[in-house]
């Protein structure tokens, strides 16, 4: 049996003389983004004739990936039966940091259904141990929901076929074997990535953008990472390494970085910059961003300051990525994005000084780490067998 991969690509369309898979990723698209939806409105929307719709449909059904549910309204006529995804199969998703990872149990829409926060030790193979064992504890406990695959987001960039991490200053234990013993342990397929790699591709699978136009993630956690879709797929470049913005050098007499060298945009607007800001003038100090966040948006002074020089340095790093990419729009994740309200119009204003052209769309994941865990989900959709010709 071959192995069905998802397209990006909104401006492919169906018809009937489309190969048959395609036609098939694209009703269940469909149903994905419209549920509930009946089988009519399926056939008015792609142009596909009732025929081959209702075909596809019997065999989404038969694979258990959607299912009939409520009944609709009409005014006359027999009532149409609404398609919707089925709920009980599920994905498992990996947040990885270093410290901490967050493992969640999501549907196939995308909605987070259960998480916990795990510590991870700083020993390799008790980490590698803890994840795994908490896995486990999580399948166990959901034993009514089919699991097509767990999908993991990395602080680090692995070579193309994920033989080796080949950079990830944030992380020092070797979580590329995560993957092979993850499977042993399971019995399920593996998907990683690069978090914004993975979480560009949950905005197209998953958010506002229709995949037709250049975006960009910025991902703002213990380090930054910025994944490009450009042209209708994803950018890796080289070795997979496109997209270390925030390893460019804006300041050479800025602090040391993790990479080695001084003054890397990382340094100067990730959650670890806006913490230092605040320790450097603070009595008392703060241990983790959350904290930092938490004052600031109950008025402390010197946090509020610490966030607005985090914000000034984000908005210049993502006026080098507009001179650079151009793209369409810049989406930003991570905890930043739940005071956006505060910060954003400062990391705006800073983003659009001296600007050459047009600057980009600029809007925040609202969601918190709930995006990066949606990005897992459109990992395993997006690599390869979530479902397979039958």
């Amino acid at each position: 049996m071959g192995i069905q991969q998802f397209s990006f690509n909104a401006a492919e369309t169906a018809s009937n003389k489309t190969p048959r898979k395609i036609n098939r990723n694209l009703v269940f698209n469909l149903i994905r983004t419209q549920q509930p939806i009946s089988r009519a409105d399926l056939a008015r929307v792609c142009g596909l004739r009732r025929s081959t719709i209702s075909l596809i449909v019997e065999d989404l059904i038969a694979s258990g990936w959607i299912v009939e549910g409520s009944l609709g309204q009409l005014p006359r006529g027999r009532r149409p039966t609404f398609l919707e995804l089925n709920s009980r199969r599920a994905i498992i998703a990996l947040d990885i940091h270093p410290a901490q990872t967050t493992i969640a149990v999501a549907d196939l829409a995308g909605r987070i259904i259960a998480q916990q926060v795990i510590d991870v030790p700083q020993e390799a193979n008790k980490a590698l141990t803890a994840i795994v064992a908490a896995i486990r504890k999580i399948l166990a406990t959901h034993k009514e929901r089919t699991f097509d695959g767990i999908g993991i987001c990395l602080p680090g960039r692995t070579d193309p076929h994920l033989q080796k991490l080949i950079f990830a200053p944030n992380l020092k234990w070797p979580v590329l074997s995560l993957k092979s013993k993850m499977e042993k342990a399971t019995g399920l397929r593996v998907e990683m990535d690069n978090v914004a790699n993975a979480c560009v591709l949950s905005e197209v699978w998953f958010g506002a953008s229709d995949g037709m136009h250049d975006i960009v993630v910025v991902n703002v956690s213990e380090g930054i990472g910025t994944g490009i879709f450009a042209n209708g797929r994803l950018l890796r470049g080289e070795s997979g390494l496109a997209g270390e913005f925030g390893h460019v050098q804006l300041q050479p007499d800025g602090p040391l970085c993790a990479c080695g060298n001084y003054g890397c945009w990382e340094v100067l607007a990730s959650n670890r910059a806006g913490v230092r800001y605040y320790n450097e003038t603070a009595a008392v100090p703060v241990a983790s961003f959350d904290q930092l966040l938490r004052l600031g948006q109950n008025g402390d002074q010197l946090a509020t300051d610490a966030l607005k020089k985090m914000a000034k340095h984000l908005g210049a790093g993502m006026r080098m990525i507009t001179a650079a990419l151009a793209p369409r729009e810049i989406v930003v994740v991570g905890d930043i994005t739940t005071a956006w309200h505060m910060f954003g119009s400062i990391v705006l204003d800073e983003m659009k000084k001296h600007s050459l052209s047009k600057p980009p769309i600029l809007r925040p994941a609202y969601d918190g780490n709930a995006a990066r865990l949606r990005s897992a989900v459109a990992l395993v959709f997006s690599e390869g067998s979530a479902w397979t010709e039958q």
